[in-house]
């Protein structure tokens, strides 16, 4: 029995400061990487050279403070002064408090304000619109602007519920595409096919039990390609309002893709398919 109260206080405060640094470390850490500290009202941050410099670019985006260091600053190659955002100074470990030291910032952040989502009425005379079936993981998202971009299509469609919600990782997926597309928000997807159909539009949703391969279902004129979730597929409701219901043939071992891969695969048919016919 320790019959030393001081020593046995000296004893408790080392352990209560132990037991305190090893919380601390838990509030900070998930799986050993920092969590990101957030900005307050709707504001989030963006990061990484090609997404900051798209972002910076768009007019229709609300940009608040550009963070970064001083050899990132001269990497973005842009005017600051010209820029019309605060500029602050930063040290890498400040900016991995900012955003997560597992996000690849490199060096730059940018604190902005979502984008405002357009209405179907504001959609353009596209000829290859991509719509998502409450697609939600913001990765796939990303990956799935940027080959819209990439292929050229006027627009991504998503619900206003049970879709991913705008964020730096998603930015950082896309690589520059979410500030390069119209995005488009709609709350009753049905209703949105309807509209897309009397548009002109032939409503493609990609499903494995299609009848035939995209390539053989794609007729001449306006495109809508519709894909489902990954594991849920198109929802029941949406594969009935489809104009037609086709498939990705694999020839491989593998029979499925991810929802971006399938998505990426879709769009470079149907643009190969609008090309051939002059529709595009």
């Amino acid at each position: 029995m320790d019959k030393d109260p001081n020593k046995r206080g000296v004893s408790d405060a080392h352990n209560h400061h132990h037991a305190q640094k090893r919380r601390q470390r838990r509030d900070t850490t998930k799986g050993g990487k920092s969590h990101a500290e957030k900005p307050g009202d709707g504001k989030f941050y963006l990061y990484g050279l090609h997404t900051v410099r798209h972002a910076l670019e768009n007019p229709q985006r609300t940009k608040i403070t550009l963070y970064g260091t001083k050899n990132a600053f001269s990497r973005l190659d842009r005017d600051l002064a010209a820029l019309n955002v605060t500029i602050e100074e930063k040290l890498p470990r400040e900016l991995d408090r900012m955003v997560g030291s597992d996000a690849v910032h490199q060096g730059i952040v940018l604190e902005t304000k979502p984008l405002l989502p357009k209405s179907l009425e504001e959609l353009n005379d596209a000829s290859l619109v991509l719509v998502l079936d409450q697609v939600t993981d913001p990765h796939n998202v990303g990956a799935i602007l940027r080959s819209a971009v990439a292929l050229g299509a006027g627009a991504v469609i998503t619900t206003a519920r049970h879709s991913a919600a705008e964020s730096g990782v998603m930015a950082k997926s896309a690589s520059g595409a979410l500030d390069m597309i119209d995005h488009i928000e709609v709350r009753n997807l049905s209703a949105t096919l309807e509209s897309l159909n009397s548009a002109g539009y032939q409503t493609i949703g990609l499903d494995s039990s299609g009848e035939h391969p995209l390539e053989q279902a794609i007729q001449p004129g306006k495109i809508a390609l519709l894909m489902g979730a990954e594991g849920k597929g198109l929802r029941q409701k949406t594969r009935d309002t489809c104009t037609t219901l086709s498939r990705l043939d694999m020839p491989g071992r593998i029979k499925s893709l991810n929802v971006s891969n399938a998505a990426a695969l879709a769009l470079y048919v149907a643009r190969r398919a609008l090309d051939q016919s002059g529709s595009s």
